[in-house]
């Protein structure tokens, strides 16, 4: 536990200064992406939506919950995201993030402690531009995932994202052409776009260290 205590302590401090931002999201960023727009230019055009990286502790190893959406979401669907959606009248990012998570996953706002804001990441094809929230809770808890937004919730263990064997990359075909894709390899899933590009951020504070793509 003491071990776990201290990667929430390093994250926390961190969050509070200077993030790796947009370089490191790009260490995940598809090739060729479908648009080029940074989110500072996207900002005032775009819909606005808050999503949350939650850690807990279980088996004294920290997690994090990944979902897999619907095929009848609006947006990203079929697709390995983390919880999130639009803002609300007049929320915060962080009221947005944890509001979804209590919906999505069954998990009340109260008992998330939030630690912090990774840099926002726009996505040109929904015209999304998502705020990431960094949030912990003090135990393991009872996922109870809405039927019509998530197919499946999957915990990942925040030591697996942080090995670099577990980064890769692949050439699939999008829309009928050829794209890079770089992603992280969890069982049978592939952790891929703004998922991942969202995670490089994070990993780099929790403490990742770069690595070339095999």
């Amino acid at each position: 536990m003491r071990g776990e205590q201290e990667t929430i302590r390093r994250l926390e401090c961190r969050l509070k200064g200077e993030k790796p931002g947009l370089k490191a999201q790009c260490k995940m960023l598809p090739w060729p992406r479908p648009g080029h727009r940074l989110y500072t230019e996207a900002e005032e055009t775009s819909l606005k939506a808050g999503v949350m990286l939650v850690l807990y502790p279980r088996d004294e190893a920290l997690h994090m919950p990944l979902i897999r959406r619907t095929g009848t979401v609006l947006h990203h669907r079929d697709q390995i995201s983390l919880p999130g959606g639009q803002l609300e009248g007049e929320e915060t990012f962080e009221q947005a993030a944890l509001r979804e998570t209590w919906e999505e996953l069954g998990i009340p706002p109260e008992n998330i402690r939030v630690l912090g804001r990774l840099t926002p990441l726009y996505i040109p094809p929904s015209n999304y531009c998502i705020y990431p929230v960094v949030g912990v809770l003090d135990g393991t808890p009872v996922f109870l995932p809405d039927p019509g937004e998530v197919a499946e919730v999957f915990a990942v263990p925040l030591a697996h994202l942080l090995d670099r064997s577990h980064k890769r990359a692949e050439t699939w075909t999008i829309q009928g052409e050829p794209v890079r894709v770089p992603f992280y390899a969890f069982g049978h899933h592939k952790i891929w776009g703004a998922t991942a590009m969202v995670l490089a951020e994070f990993l780099e504070l929790a403490g990742a260290k770069p690595k070339k793509l095999r």
